[in-house]
């Protein structure tokens, strides 16, 4: 897999219980991975067709690296679909969790 993006996780991106909002987390997947197939496509024509299962795993809280690596599953005539994982990095030991393992295509 491929390290498409790092975050930091600032308190506005918070929701009630201190941690990572889902919501955020899937925009923040969203935009990084298509980004990452229009790299890949050589196009800007992309929009996103679905999102698979989501499941979150681990919370992330303030300070806290948020890593989105990426690799290439299928690539068709009109379509790219890729396996993403999320996974929050802590600065002090480096030791990295899985928050959010996904497909989506494109």
């Amino acid at each position: 897999m491929e390290l498409i993006s790092t975050r930091a996780i600032k308190h506005s991106d918070l929701g009630y219980n201190g941690t990572l909002f889902g919501g955020q987390l899937l925009n923040f997947l969203d935009g990084d991975v298509v980004a990452y197939a229009m790299q890949i496509c050589d196009t800007p024509r992309m929009v996103t067709v679905l999102i698979d299962k989501c499941v979150f795993q681990k919370p992330i809280r303030e300070s806290q690296l948020l890593k989105i690596y990426a690799k290439v599953i299928n690539i068709g005539k009109s379509s790219i679909t890729l396996h993403v994982e999320a996974r929050r990095h802590n600065v002090y030991t480096g030791v990295q969790s899985l928050v959010l393992s996904t497909s989506i295509k494109f």
